[in-house]
């Protein structure tokens, strides 16, 4: 009996079923989801933490909305960003976008 039958059609009558060949195609779809949903998504989550965490003043960003602005505070959970005719907008700190430096993009601002 090959492995695909057992996984097919479990035990047969009079045979006492293994209990874990009965579990191993619920065990591999949960590891599949792991480890192409899951986990990708958690270390782009940390990824993006970590690159508000490092922007500091001065540095150039763009928002996940499209402002461009230059940051010239930094608070808590917030920045406060001066656009290009020098108006100010206070945004949080998650409306930035991951990798939205200027330079990264391909802008010369």
């Amino acid at each position: 009996m090959t492995l695909f039958n057992v996984f097919l059609f479990g035990p047969q009558p009079g045979q006492q079923g293994n209990p874990f060949t009965s579990l191993l195609p619920l065990l591999l779809i949960i590891l599949v989801f792991y480890f192409f949903f899951i986990r990708p998504q958690m270390k782009k989550a940390k990824d993006e933490r970590k690159y508000r965490e490092s922007l500091k003043k001065g540095d150039k960003i763009i928002t996940i909305g499209g402002i461009h602005g230059k940051i010239v505070e930094v608070g808590e959970t917030t920045f406060i960003i001066e656009v290009e005719d020098g108006t100010k907008l206070k945004i949080e700190k998650t409306a930035v976008a991951l990798g939205s430096t200027p330079q990264n993009l391909g802008g010369n601002k």
